[in-house]
């Protein structure tokens, strides 16, 4: 072979004058909820727009000169471009507004801290759920006009991409991006020089540049360390998402917490609420503290005016889910830190002490310099109270301050552009901004039924032609023969897509239970291979490379699929992406889900699927908990917590098998002369009206702002007013309380009455030790409710007692006259706990007593 050197020009074309603006829509991630906007490139060069994975500033840089002019020359192109122009520009032309939240002004922000961030397959800095949710909050709040930025990590290589090989082992493939093609510019200051910043890691400094993405009205600020001026290993921090050991993931999280606070400051931007989307931004609290202070404030004053204005949102369902650190990491990269905050070494390690473990725990510091936390459904806000109930240690958890917002989808870029049509059509272009009102969007009825189906049935169609383009290109990968291909595709018909498809996509998770339906194959055999009722099985997802039985069980899928009669009746894609997830929750009749109860954070796909006409089946756990309501899909009901995993699984799946033998099947077949189910449609119908107003991310993000952003903006302003006075109050009342606490006792002076007649009342006479404290330092109260009605402590009526004077014994009195509403039993406590009334939750400090 002739030693030879290779060497590579890139010839970018010149956009003609009247495509000027084709450049700025691609540098705008708008395009990624935009149809109108992707379909202008996808018009230019189809082929290209496919080879360049939907991402058109790659398009751009590669695109045939000739062809940009070409379209330049069309009227029917330039109108489509006028027109996505005007649209453009009505949506920027809308200035950002700063009354949802009262006593916003410019220029208050509210910061958003994610480690990734799914927008769409062209940015490629996300790996599944927690990203897309991420991307969905930024663009609602754009859709809101609501001032916020968002700070994460610029990936050079992302997640990976996904092949599945002849056995059904999964293949890993990184590659590396190349930024000048991404939707991203560098950050830059007003003199038009990059905006950088440094960080210092254990032994040096780290040279970090910021860039800049626009989503519609919100800026996306991302870091990256791939910088010349860095040492290799260093340069390597932002190269992988979830890659690396623990060393490397600390890194991230330092680079993404206090790097995000540094580089905000650089710009000048001040933000006034700060949220962390999971714990892997919480490092960005301890940057804040510091910097207070290096003001001259003390840190326990420091950390209530941080806490004040910060909300905290777990995503993880389980306790080894939540990231933490040995104290000899901790000590190697936060000994400095540590001086700065001007607190001893274990002050700093029992911010993030989990009790249990040594371990520096991020959900834990999370929380502690937060006053605001919440899971993403309402299962899951009580499954994290309870992992976290040892921070709030004499309360129950039902009580303590987490709470919970159930995730919701941006409807603009999940919904088919099918539906939008009709929606335009029978709903009338107001539907946009009704996203919220269930009443409204009841009028689904009136789409009529063959016009749905059609619609759903060419949405299945599309799915039918891109599963067919992939596991065509997988099988000549894997040297498959065309007999087994035509094999694999009999029921992937697009010209007749009139099987009833069952589709399961999400990332391959143990809890996800990916195999559950093959528990018993003898009667999977009989649902599936009905010569006259036909169904079809559709898998993707992907395992992440370091999850050995998630992989066992895409190997578990293939194995299964390949059996001889399930060849066809069983399909497994792979390339699991956001592309591909939006064909498949528009395209398939039922989405299958079935985590192990109550491990479902939340689940968004379910209400992708809802919101498209798919109708769900699945366990009752996470947002479909609250979702279901006996009409708009079918459930589950998880077996019990004690039951044996072996029997669990095996009731469950039978409970999935009879759903799909007696109803789903049955109610899809039950054609009529139309060649449509009326049943389905019907269904079908109601529960894309029931759920598409209650599960977008509009309604989740106004959550947001009413339950938390308002709040924390308020009682941020009211922490830092008079140079911090009332921060310093509050952490002094709270370090008082706290040594106090331990000598507190309540005890019961009256003699406790078995039976009165209505309308006579209760007196309740309690004596109380205050060792110190004094009787507006707590709140003594009466929790009572009718005992026949089960209700948790936070359902209960509580009722305040009066201080009335000190007994002999130097013992506080407080008494309460109670007369019952109702008649019938009553179950009642007596309790006492601490009580400011700065406090953002009033039992944030976990304190309490109980007679």
């Amino acid at each position: 072979m002739i030693n030879k050197t290779t060497f590579t020009v890139t010839v970018n074309p010149k956009i003609p004058a009247r495509l000027s603006r084709m450049e700025e829509l691609a540098n705008n991630l708008r395009y990624s909820w935009d149809r109108e906007t992707r379909s202008l490139f996808s018009r230019i060069d189809p082929r290209l727009w496919g080879a360049a994975g939907h991402n058109p500033k790659a398009f751009l840089r590669r695109v045939d000169e000739s062809l940009l002019h070409k379209a330049a020359s069309e009227r029917t192109f330039l109108s489509s471009y006028n027109s996505v122009l005007s649209s453009y520009d009505a949506y920027h032309a809308e200035p950002l507004q700063y009354d949802h939240i009262e006593g916003f002004s410019p220029p208050d922000r509210i910061a958003y801290f994610c480690f990734e961030f799914g927008f769409h397959e062209s940015l490629p800095v996300y790996s599944g759920g927690l990203g897309i949710l991420a991307g969905d909050h930024c663009k609602a709040a754009s859709d809101l006009r609501l001032p916020l930025v968002a700070v994460g990590l610029l990936y050079r290589q992302g997640y990976f991409f996904q092949t599945i090989d002849a056995q059904g082992n999964q293949q890993a493939i990184y590659t590396d991006s190349d930024f000048e093609v991404l939707p991203v510019k560098p950050a830059l200051h007003d003199d038009g020089s990059e905006v950088h910043i440094q960080i210092a890691l254990p032994g040096r400094n780290v040279m970090v540049k910021v860039w800049r993405t626009i989503i519609g009205h919100v800026n996306l600020y991302l870091l990256d360390t791939d910088l010349p001026e860095n040492p290799e290993h260093d340069r390597l921090i932002t190269h992988q998402l979830y890659g690396g050991d623990k060393n490397m993931r600390i890194e991230q999280e330092i680079l993404l917490g206090v790097g995000g606070v540094r580089a905000l400051q650089k710009m000048g931007i001040k933000p006034t609420v700060w949220h962390s989307n999971e714990g892997h931004a919480a490092f960005m609290m301890l940057e804040r503290a510091r910097n207070l202070v290096q003001q001259g404030l003390d840190f326990a004053s420091a950390m209530e005016t941080v806490a004040v204005n910060t909300i905290f949102t777990t995503h993880t369902a389980v306790p080894a889910g939540h990231d933490h650190f040995s104290r000899a990491i901790m000590h190697d990269y936060f000994a400095e830190f540590c001086h700065d905050l001007k607190i001893s070494w274990e002050e700093f390690m029992a911010l993030g002490h989990m009790p249990g473990s040594d371990d520096f725990n991020m959900t834990t510091l999370a929380i502690h310099m937060s006053r605001t936390h919440n899971g993403v459904s309402k299962i899951h806000g009580d499954v994290s109270a309870r992992i976290c109930r040892d921070l709030w240690p004499q309360i129950e958890p039902e009580e303590n301050p987490i709470t919970y917002i159930t995730n919701g989808v941006h409807v603009p870029t999940f919904l088919a552009q099918e539906w939008s049509n009709l929606f335009y059509r029978y709903l009338g272009y107001e539907w946009r901004d009704k996203m919220c009102d269930i009443e409204f969007w009841s009028r689904i009825d009136m789409i009529p039924d063959h016009l749905f189906w059609s619609a759903r049935q060419t949405l299945k169609s599309q799915m039918f032609y891109g599963i067919r383009a992939r596991l065509t290109e997988q099988n000549r990968r894997n040297r498959g023969s065309e007999t087994h291909l035509d094999r694999l595709l009999e029921l992937v018909d697009p010209i007749n897509p009139n099987v009833l498809v069952l589709g399961f996509a999400r990332r391959f998770a143990t809890y996800k239970r990916a195999a559950l339906l093959f528990e018993n194959l003898d009667w999977l055999r009989k649902i599936l291979l009905d010569p006259e009722r036909p169904v079809l099985l559709v898998f993707a997802g992907k395992a992440h490379p370091a999850d050995i039985p998630g992989q066992d069980l895409i190997r578990r899928v293939s194995q299964v699929a390949r059996l001889p009669e399930f060849e066809g009746r069983i399909l497994l894609v792979e390339g699991y992406d956001m592309r591909l997830a939006r064909r498949l929750v528009a395209g398939v009749d039922v989405w299958i889900n079935n985590p192990i109860y109550p491990l479902e954070a939340s689940g968004t796909s379910g209400m992708k699927a809802g919101i498209n006409g798919t109708i769900n089946l699945s366990v009752l756990d996470g947002w479909w908990e609250e979702g279901f309501d006996g009409k708009n899909g079918w459930a589950v009901k998880p077996a019990s917590d004690d039951t044996e995993a072996g029997v669990r699984d095996k009731d469950e799946s039978q409970a999935f098998y009879e759903i799909l033998q007696d109803q789903v099947i049955p109610m899809y077949y039950h054609r009529g002369k139309f060649g449509y189910s009326a049943e389905w449609v019907k269904m079908a119908k109601y529960s894309m009206a029931s759920l598409l107003p209650r599960y977008n991310a509009t309604r989740m993000v106004n959550e947001y702002i009413k339950k938390f952003y308002a709040r924390a903006h308020a009682q941020g302003e009211h922490y830092a007013q008079d140079n911090f006075a009332n921060a310093k109050k509050v952490a002094a009342w709270k370090a008082k309380v706290s040594a106090a606490w331990g000598g507190v006792s309540l005890r019961r002076q009256d003699t406790p009455c078995k039976r009165i007649d209505f309308s006579n009342a209760l007196h309740f006479k309690l004596a109380a030790k205050l060792n110190g404290l004094q009787p507006d330092d707590v709140v003594v109260e009466l929790l009572i409710y009718q005992e026949n009605k089960k209700v948790r402590l936070n359902s209960y009526q509580h009722v305040r007692f009066k201080f009335v004077g000190i007994n002999e014994m130097q013992e506080h009195l407080f008494e309460l006259n109670y007369v019952p509403e109702l008649c019938g039993k009553k179950e009642y406590y007596l309790r006492m706990h601490p009580y400011h009334p700065l406090l953002t939750h009033p039992l944030e400090m976990g304190m309490m007593v109980w007679v």
